[in-house]
């Protein structure tokens, strides 16, 4: 119990004030956009709320690493908006059960450091594309239905709802000058609320939309056919969501590792997001993963242990339990102000500083993801082709990189060694280097500075070695590694591979 959950480890040097305080401001900072996104995907606010207590406690306990805070976070909703226009929240329940048991899996088969694969301007891309659909999704805050007609506002309610925002973006900008005590979306909610409360001002609150009051999350099997029916309409949906919720999350968890300067462990962290997931499905949650703001505002408030984000959890449960009636009179001004500010922060406003100093391919994939982020809300979607795109142009110019050295030694051997890695897209190049018929008896061809890293590569060296022996000449391979020659079974006879130099190759993985 003592090492897994670490809590009141006192071998260890924690802060347990710092824990608390940390944690109050994380449940203060969590939960205005937890409510802004349940509604924005037209959700009840309540569903945000469960699923911002559900998350952090679970992950908090169980999670990759202390101090990483999760919650409703937007980039999963944005992915379940169609979802719950076309088929309702139950089936939105469904889907975060089962994008939960999408996320178990790829822990338990130990997948989640395959993030690490992900480069920088797909992530860019990423995080622009979630930023701009934060931002838009904004208006429809600007808009009310008239004779059951959705319309613009015009007149006193438009001027009413602009300078609210207006003011909640100035007071969320000008709080940290003014005090730090308080965080600034918080602060400026308090703000609004007691001007629209002081001088009665008539504008939306929460409770126009829906009902936050509510008792501990109950437990609730999604009401869905049990048909394969179901399954082609969630699938779809749970996989996009798995996906975006584990690359948001072990990439905060990559950026946590880094401002701790030590290392969490991946794949536990997506077991615990799965788990967190599949309460949300069957207690009223809408789902969600780690969440960057947060995390950063409990390690900036000096949190490095689990207990913070337990005591978020905790205190955003028990405004569930005794503070809605609080809740529901807050305007809803002031939520769509905080949102545009976290589209506003959410945003690489770097990624323009550097656009000139960027290969164009990657300011190309950069502004690709983050087309079809927009243009699809798929955020899954736009980071796989990001990296398949990424992947091509790197093999690309990997495979114009390839070159062999030549020179003959004191025996009249024919000496090719080799710079850069033999594989699909280089195998053409490799081949128009070698001069068979003008070679000399004996050839030598070194891999101490190369691989052969696919089929391609060996059946290339297949090929280029019959060509040799057709011509009565002998080939010798030297450092080529041990998985390779095994494959050259054609060759064997004349091949000669130097087997002690070979290097041996390990891909970086979590123990």
């Amino acid at each position: 119990m003592k090492p897994y959950l670490g809590l009141f480890d006192f071998s260890k040097q924690i802060n347990y004030k710092n824990e608390v305080l940390a944690g109050l401001t994380v449940a203060m900072t969590m939960m205005p956009e937890s409510l802004s996104f349940a509604i924005l995907a037209g959700f009840p606010p309540l569903v945000g709320l469960y699923a911002a207590f559900i998350m952090g406690l679970v992950t908090s306990i169980f999670g990759g690493r202390p101090g990483l805070i999760s919650g409703g976070a937007g980039a999963t909703v944005v992915v379940l908006i169609a979802l719950m226009k076309s088929h309702g929240i139950e089936y939105v329940f469904a889907t975060v059960a089962l994008a939960g048991v999408i996320q178990i899996l790829v822990g338990l088969f130990k997948l989640g450091k395959f993030v690490r694969l992900v480069p920088q301007p797909v992530m860019y891309g990423f995080v622009n594309g979630l930023a701009v659909i934060i931002f838009t999704a904004q208006f429809q805050q600007f808009k009310t239905v008239v004779n059951g007609q959705v319309s613009w506002m015009t007149g006193q309610p438009l001027i009413i709802m602009a300078g609210l925002v207006a003011t909640t973006i100035a007071l969320v900008v000008l709080f940290p000058k003014i005090t730090k005590a308080i965080p600034p979306s918080l602060g400026a909610i308090i703000v609004i609320f007691l001007i629209v409360l002081g001088f009665n001002i008539d504008t939306r609150t929460v409770k126009d939309i829906a009902s936050v009051s509510g008792g501990f999350p109950p437990f609730h099997i999604p009401n869905v056919p049990l048909s394969l029916d179901t399954l082609k309409i969630i699938f779809p949906y749970a996989l996009i969501m798995a996906g975006v919720g584990l690359t948001e999350g072990l990439l905060t968890l990559n950026l946590v590792d880094e401002i701790t300067a030590s290392r969490g462990n991946t794949n536990r962290e997506c077991i615990a997001q799965g788990g967190a997931n599949i309460l949300n499905g069957f207690f009223f949650g809408m789902g969600g993963c780690p969440m960057i703001a947060q995390t950063l505002v409990n390690l900036s408030a000096g949190a490095r242990a689990r207990l913070s984000g337990i005591i978020a959890s905790l205190t955003i449960l028990l405004i569930i339990l005794i503070g809605a009636p609080v809740i529901e009179k807050v305007p809803m001004a002031a939520l769509t102000g905080v949102m545009i500010m976290v589209a506003i922060g959410t945003f690489e406003w770097l990624s323009f500083r550097i656009i000139n100093k960027m290969p164009k391919q990657d300011v190309f994939v950069g502004i690709l993801v983050a087309v079809i982020t927009v243009w699809l809300h798929n955020l899954a979607l736009a980071v796989l082709i990001g990296v398949i795109i990424s992947a091509l142009v790197f093999a690309w110019d990997s495979a114009t990189r390839i070159r062999a050295r030549k020179y003959i030694d004191e025996n009249g051997a024919k000496h090719y060694e080799i710079y850069g890695p033999l594989f699909f897209a280089s195998v053409a190049n490799f081949t128009e280097k070698f001069e068979v018929l003008n070679d000399p008896e004996e050839v030598i061809i070194d891999f101490k500075e190369s691989r052969v890293a696919d089929m391609s590569g060996i059946e290339a060296l297949n090929k280029l070695t019959e060509r040799y022996q057709k011509a009565g000449k002998k080939l010798h391979l030297k450092h080529l590694s041990e998985d390779c020659r095994k494959l050259l079974k054609n060759a064997e006879s004349i091949i000669d591979v130097n087997i002690l130099e070979d290097p041996s190759y390990h891909v970086a993985a979590d123990k």
